[in-house]
């Protein structure tokens, strides 16, 4: 998919240049950037002013025409489920899908084959969701959007739908997946287009993104953090070891051994040392270069890691910052208890 976009509405006007491909391409911006915007424009549901949006190489809009929503071949799963509350969950699915589909392989996939015969009130808002999801799968689109599809559940329903979200990923099927959680965007998402002002801030892949300082500061310090994918190889005390490219983490809430996984670490949970440290509970300490310096406006300076052949982010003071004498090429040590990467940071790789 590829679009160019130009909307005004009011004083706010949306001018973005982006594109998706295989695998997920997840929006993240504050509210108000323009994420929904771009997602009703790609679905035919509202129409730019200007630009050009082609999907598999047909025009979906453009100067010679403009495609009705049920012409384009795009999925579309919305905030809240928007069942059909008269229908049973076998009967929503099956809503705008292609005579004779059979929602029997897309239930199992999603968990829900159990719940057929249900109606939505005796749905929890993760099992309705997931219904919505296969709603918009059953009608074999060629571009699925998400929109913020898990902001209205709240953190035990969340942590249910993630892993099935994750399948979905690693099928192939182009996502685009809008979202201000970052904790989701971490776990999902194989490109990050960062979206403000209704303008494209940063677009390229999740861990380069993530892991440079300067787009940091459009994430946001709370955030920020730098995302590994790794291998578990081990397990013990409620410990899983983890081979990622900048070393090995001990870390919990991981999945047996040899499964993959995808952690993500905040740059306040990462301590710098200048001597390798001893006496300590930590149980991550991995030696590493600075490999850049964004110092914002605040009282924090963001370091790039580099260690192995991965990247961490460490937020820290400009006082610790100026006392240690850092630089960029300077040789330190990351600090990280294992304690330090939640449950909720860490998903299937």
């Amino acid at each position: 998919m590829r679009a160019r976009i130009k909307r005004a509405q009011g004083a706010f006007t949306l001018d973005v240049d982006l594109s998706a491909g295989p695998g997920v391409t997840a929006l993240f911006g504050p509210s108000g950037a323009g994420k929904t915007t771009v997602a009703r424009c790609l679905a035919g549901l509202v129409r730019p002013d200007a630009g050009e949006i082609t999907l598999g190489g047909q025009v979906l809009f453009g100067p010679g025409g403009n495609l009705p929503p049920h012409r384009r071949g795009v999925g579309y799963v919305f905030q809240e489920p928007r069942l059909f509350p008269h229908l049973d969950v076998r009967q929503n699915l099956l809503f705008g899908a292609p005579k004779g589909a059979d929602p029997a392989p897309v239930a199992a996939r999603l968990g829900i084959a159990a719940l057929m015969d249900r109606r939505p009130g005796g749905l929890s808002g993760g099992e309705a969701q997931r219904v919505a999801i296969g709603r918009a799968l059953l009608r074999a689109p060629r571009l699925l959007i998400l929109d913020e599809p898990l902001a209205a559940l709240d953190a035990p329903r969340r942590a249910d739908i993630l892993p099935w979200l994750e399948t979905l990923r690693a099928e192939g099927l182009p996502i685009l997946y809008i979202s201000h959680s970052m904790e989701e965007v971490a776990r999902l998402a194989d490109t990050l287009v960062l979206l403000r002002d209704g303008r494209v801030a940063r677009a390229g892949p999740l861990t380069e993104i993530l892991s440079d300082p300067e787009a940091a500061a459009l994430i946001g310090p709370s955030q920020a953090g730098a995302v590994l994918e790794g291998r578990v190889v081990a397990t013990a005390d409620g410990l899983a070891t983890v081979e990622t490219p900048a070393g090995r983490l001990q870390i919990a809430g991981a999945p047996p051994e040899g499964g993959r996984i995808r952690v993500r670490i905040r740059a306040e949970d990462v301590m710098v040392a200048t001597q390798p440290p001893e006496g300590l509970s930590a149980l991550n300490v991995l030696p590493a270069v600075i490999a850049g310096v964004h110092e914002g406006q605040g009282p924090g300076v963001m370091l790039r890691l580099r260690a192995g052949d991965g990247a961490l982010l460490a937020r820290v003071t400009r006082r610790s910052f100026a006392a240690l004498g850092l630089a960029e090429g300077c040789a330190v040590w990351a600090v990280l208890k294992a304690s330090g990467v939640a449950r909720a940071d860490v998903g299937g790789g």
